[in-house]
C-alpha cells in the first residue's frame, strides 16, 4: 500500500496546523503533522491518565523541532533529521515549525484524539 501525503484525509486544519490520519496500517495510525512553534499539547490532555499522552508515537522529522516532556520529568528534543519513539506518557511542545510523520496504535490514537476533541469542544464553549 502506498499514498500521497496530499491523499490522506485532513483531521484538523488551523492557521500554521494541519493535521492528515490514515487508519489502515495493521493497527497502526499513519498521522502527517504541520504544527507552529508554540504549540503545546499539555492542555489537550487533560483527562487522560496522568493528564498526558498514553498512546506511544514512532516517526520522523522532516522540518523543525519539537520537545517531548515524560511523566518522569525528563525531556528529549526530536529535530529535522531525527528518526524518534516516544514511549506513553508524555507531552510535547513545538520549538521550532514543525513537519513530521507519526505511526501509533489506532485503539490508543483513537482515544487520544477523542479527548483532544472534547477538549478543543470544551474550550470553545
Amino acid at each position: 500500500m502506498k499514498i500521497k501525503k496530499e491523499d490522506i484525509p485532513v483531521i484538523m486544519e488551523a492557521p500554521g496546523t494541519v493535521m492528515r490520519k490514515l487508519e489502515g496500517f495493521g493497527n497502526m495510525d499513519a498521522i502527517y503533522h504541520e504544527l507552529p512553534e508554540g504549540t503545546d499539547f499539555t492542555p489537550l490532555l487533560k483527562g487522560l491518565p496522568n493528564d498526558s499522552c498514553h498512546c506511544p508515537h514512532w516517526g520522523y522529522i522532516f522540518k523543525g523541532a519539537f520537545r517531548f516532556i515524560y511523566d518522569d520529568g525528563t525531556e528529549e528534543v526530536f529535530e529535522e533529521g531525527d528518526m524518534f519513539f516516544a514511549p506513553a506518557g508524555h507531552t510535547a511542545i513545538v520549538d521550532k515549525d514543525l513537519k513530521f510523520i507519526d505511526f501509533s496504535p489506532t485503539k490508543e490514537n483513537n482515544e487520544l484524539m477523542a479527548n483532544v476533541g472534547r477538549v478543543m469542544s470544551e474550550m470553545s464553549d
